[in-house]
């Protein structure tokens, strides 16, 4: 066996038959840790690399687990037949992939080395050479802009948005893998026509970028934060009607110049 696949990371959980994030049928690894503290996220058990005690329908749950590149593989393989007939695949998510670098990169080569595609949902905050060290062994990079404006995206995320920006430009210079490009569309933070087309806009002048979609916000994991004992920042917000996402959608369309769709 190769020494990669003994690298250790640590997931929360591993998701099979998913047909989201990426194209096909498609094994997602959810990695713990992640730079930014987002108010809307629906996985706020990834925020903290730390192993975690979650409280779910009652009864504690352990949040977090060490492992081997090989475990994973173990589970990724099971399914190589699904990847074939849709060509789908493995990929990575979190939290934030990035901040676990060496396990990520070496996650992607087993599964490449292995025949298998793979893509991974990402901010894209991490220094350039931690990105670049990955790209050989990724097929898609599924890449979050959430705003154009630096201090918002810091109100309402914790970190500004112009290291993830510029990363945005090197990976779609680099032309070494598919490009898509992902808006969370987020009431009371970017779901105005205006903010949308600036994200759009934005896309138009990346190169290689194939699709971007728009991914309406909901409150799938608000009970996740009161297991954890942490305040849902959101409050009552609601997620945006179906007409106002067609309106954003056209928005994205007529500014972007790629193929747009919601979901995804």
């Amino acid at each position: 066996m190769e020494e990669y696949m003994n690298t250790k990371g640590r997931i929360f959980d591993i998701q099979r038959y998913s047909i989201h994030d990426g194209d096909g049928i498609r094994t997602i690894v959810f990695l713990k840790g992640c730079v930014l503290r987002c108010r809307w996220c629906c996985n706020p058990e990834s925020q903290e690399y730390a192993i975690q005690t979650m409280m779910v329908q009652g009864e504690p749950k352990i949040i977090g687990r060490d492992v081997t590149v090989a475990e994973v593989m173990e589970t990724v393989e099971k399914d190589r037949n699904y990847y074939r007939r849709t060509e789908g695949g493995l990929t990575l998510s979190g939290g934030e992939s990035l901040c676990q670098p060496q396990f990520a990169t070496a996650l992607l080569r087993a599964a490449k080395e292995h025949g298998i595609t793979t893509a991974m949902e990402s901010m894209g905050c991490a220094k350039w050479e931690v990105i670049e060290g990955l790209l050989p062994y990724l097929d898609q990079y599924l890449l979050d802009i959430k705003h154009m404006n630096p201090d918002k995206h810091k109100e309402f995320t914790g970190k500004s948005n112009e290291l993830m920006l510029e990363n945005a430009k090197k990976i779609a210079q680099s032309h070494m893998t598919e490009l898509s490009i992902r808006i969370p569309v987020i009431p009371g933070f970017n779901d105005t026509p205006e903010e949308i087309r600036a994200i759009a806009d934005y896309t138009k002048e990346l190169a290689n970028v194939k699709r971007l979609h728009l991914l309406p916000y909901h409150r799938l994991g608000q009970d996740k934060y009161t297991g954890l004992g942490r305040e849902y920042l959101m409050g009552n917000v609601e997620p945006p009607t179906n007409e106002k996402m067609q309106e954003l959608l056209g928005v994205a369309l007529t500014a972007s110049g790629v193929d747009c769709q919601i979901g995804g």
